[in-house]
């Protein structure tokens, strides 16, 4: 017997306009599957003179990539904004939106989805409330994964919602990077904070060697990495002590030395709040030297 979902709807017609076209893929997930940290609610695509959306309220976060076309969009009250593709139109839990294409019709891709993670990606800015319109340098890399979604629901079976979670989490990486603002180089706050990461240096000491007053350095590592400067510093020192412990056979002090602490007590005290073992331990259990193998 085969339980897979089918797709809902193929072509509508609307009275005195040209037909759309759209299929729609809707899931149930399980609460174990919810625990999963994003669940697939809903995946599918529409192209056409579509109807108008709202004014609605949703109580789950929506991706709607509009792939071709133009039209209008509204959020919260506001008054309507003209949208052009590639664009990404958030429709976020909680905010009232309307929006619709313009006479020509548009074509346009969408994933629905809810979860604890949601407010994860929220704190690393994934997500933003004032600027739910994002314009995208290409619309096809998001397309394709929301393909990958609708093909894990079309072969259905045990592991749709898996497949479907997942992608998720993909599509919203894959969105963040297709960014029409997004550096594929790298953002130069960050590259400096990471190469001078290991110097003995505070975060007002970065920020005068970036000619940027504490608080702009705050606000942009936070709008690009989602947390402070000290936070993204500690992170990079972390990374490359435990791989300092790892792949060498310096001393702990002299790897605490190599990443910027003086104090090889304080060192080993951070490291083991952080990770969850003592930097020893971690050398017993990861090291990539023979003994290790």
């Amino acid at each position: 017997m085969d339980n897979s979902p089918r797709p809902v709807g193929s072509v509508e017609r609307v009275e005195g306009q040209e037909p759309w076209d759209r299929w729609w893929y809707y899931l149930t997930p399980s609460p174990v599957h919810r625990r999963l940290g994003l669940a697939c609610l809903a995946v599918g695509t529409q192209r056409g003179r579509l109807p108008v959306v709202g004014p609605r309220t949703l109580d789950h976060h929506v991706a709607l990539i509009v792939l071709s076309g133009r039209g209008w969009f509204s959020w919260g009250g506001r008054q309507p904004v003209d949208v052009a593709a590639p664009v990404l139109l958030w429709l976020l839990s909680g905010i009232e939106h309307n929006y619709g294409p313009y006479e020509q019709g548009w074509s346009e891709a969408f994933a629905d989805f809810s979860g604890p993670a949601v407010a994860v990606y929220d704190e690393l800015g994934y997500f933003d409330p004032d600027n739910p319109v994002v314009p995208l340098s290409s619309a096809e890399p998001a397309h394709l994964v929301v393909k990958k979604m609708a093909a894990a629901c079309h072969r259905g079976g045990p592991h749709m919602e898996v497949e479907a979670s997942a992608a998720v989490h993909e599509l919203l990486v894959t969105l963040h990077r297709s960014r029409a603002d997004y550096d594929p180089h790298g953002n130069p706050v960050l590259q400096s904070l990471a190469r001078d990461a290991c110097l003995p240096l505070s975060v007002p000491e970065h920020a005068r060697r970036l000619s940027m007053r504490v608080a702009e350095l705050r606000d942009a590592v936070r709008r690009s990495a989602g947390c402070s400067p000290k936070e993204y510093l500690l992170r990079i020192r972390l990374n490359q002590a435990k791989e300092l412990l790892a792949s060498t056979d310096l001393g702990v002090a002299a790897v605490a030395r190599r990443v910027g602490y003086d104090d090889p007590g304080y060192f080993t005290r951070l490291f083991t709040r952080r990770v969850g073992v003592a930097p020893s331990v971690f050398r017993e259990q990861r090291s990539w030297g023979p003994a290790g193998r």
